[in-house]
């Protein structure tokens, strides 16, 4: 058993996932790179051991419940805690569209990974961060989830017309303050970040902001003191307007 603290972050193969796991290796914690592809959480890890960082992947499809379970219990066997719980897993599906065109798989497709699949690990994995004495739950959100941002005729997020990753974030923001109020009492704090628009995949080879500097607002919650924000959305500047 490892004295290191133990970090999972879901996604964590590329883009912000894997510079979430990169900074929370350098902060000194045992990273578990969750990946659909374990081959590729593999490459990613061994990427990070490079660094001389203590990264190793897991195989974990957060839409596929037998996945869930295996990797729950892998890290039960292995580390018998977890210390921090980064959900990061999260699509924009194919074809996702305004309210007046997308098709209604679509939707099904973006609640799966974004709220379905998030809903489920945590679940899985709560009782090992009851384990670990003061957890921290930060889930990825997104300024497009703001209904103050979005509600704003002049604001860019407005003219973004995705509503199945719009609408899934906004579910993961109430996921988000619900379970920060069911675990109140028991030290964990459960916040989610906006990284903002990076150059990802999802994000575009153009965007603004690098991976590193969208994973540090979702770092900066992982290791929040026991005074720390629970129940918040997060954005590098502060809190987010819901």
């Amino acid at each position: 058993m490892t004295t290191h603290k133990i970090a999972l972050v879901t996604g964590a193969n590329k883009g912000i996932g894997k510079e979430i796991a990169r900074q929370l290796g350098q902060a000194g914690f045992t990273v578990l790179m969750g990946s659909r592809d374990l081959a590729r959480g593999e490459a990613a890890a061994k990427e990070l051991v490079a660094e001389g960082l203590d990264a190793t992947g897991i195989q974990l499809e957060v839409t596929d419940e037998q996945s869930v379970r295996s990797a729950a219990e892998e890290i039960e066997s292995t580390y018998g805690r977890l210390d921090v719980l980064v959900n990061n897993a999260a699509i924009i599906p194919v074809g996702d569209d305004a309210v007046s065109r997308v098709e209604s798989g679509v939707l099904r497709s973006a609640f799966e990974t974004n709220v379905i699949g998030l809903v489920s690990v945590t679940q899985a994995l709560l009782p090992l961060l009851s384990r670990a004495g003061q957890a921290r739950i930060v889930n990825l959100s997104t300024s497009l989830a703001s209904f103050a941002q979005v509600g704003d005729p002049e604001s860019r997020m407005s003219t973004v017309l995705t509503l199945g990753y719009n609408s899934s974030k906004a579910a993961v923001n109430m996921v988000t303050v619900m379970l920060a109020n069911e675990l109140r009492a028991t030290g964990i704090l459960v916040n989610a970040a906006d990284p903002g628009n990076c150059a990802t995949d999802m994000g575009g080879s153009d965007a603004p902001r690098t991976p590193a500097e969208g994973a540090a607002v979702a770092v900066r919650l992982a290791t929040l003191g026991s005074d720390g924000a629970t129940g918040e959305v997060h954005a590098e500047a502060g809190r987010l307007p819901w």
